[in-house]
């Protein structure tokens, strides 16, 4: 039995998912419940459209203020798989700023957590998309539980 579970986590490992914790949560799809989490990004509406789907149905559906990219500072748009976690992240590029709970997407751009909550709302990044302290942790946790290869951030217009 550890040998097929061996060769089915090499073949995870082979097929995309990132580590041997994602690994064997694909391996746990193929005995349970399918969940995906849909981070959906509108920069004209500043807000996220959260949604946890098990087998094709909505389970939770949330909507948060958000802040992307201010002027010449633009969110990129596309759709992205989470690239990785830091829960205590500071920034390379922006004198350590802080940036709890980043979900990094593409590059150097992440959904976190802001200080500034007032600001949410309004674009006023510097391309990242910033929540609030609470919506940033329960989004970095559902990205942590059901893995980077089951959950979608889509930045639209």
């Amino acid at each position: 039995m550890k040998t097929i579970a061996a060769i089915l986590t090499a073949a995870a490992l082979f097929f995309g998912a990132a580590n041997e914790s994602q690994a064997t949560f694909s391996l746990l799809n193929l005995f349970g419940p399918r969940i995906q989490v849909i981070a959906t990004v509108s920069v004209k509406q500043q807000q996220m459209f959260l949604e946890v789907n098990e087998d094709g149905h909505t389970k939770t559906a949330l909507i948060w203020k958000v802040s992307t990219g201010k002027p010449g500072l633009d969110t990129p748009q596309g759709s992205y798989r989470p690239t990785w976690l830091d829960a205590n992240h500071k920034s390379d590029e922006y004198e350590d700023a802080p940036m709890p709970y980043a979900v990094f997407f593409s590059g150097g751009y992440a959904v976190h957590a802001t200080e500034f909550t007032k600001r949410l709302g309004t674009p006023a990044s510097h391309g990242c998309v910033r929540l609030s302290l609470e919506n940033a942790q329960t989004f970095f946790n559902l990205v942590k539980t059901y893995g980077a290869t089951n959950t979608k951030i889509v930045i639209t217009e």
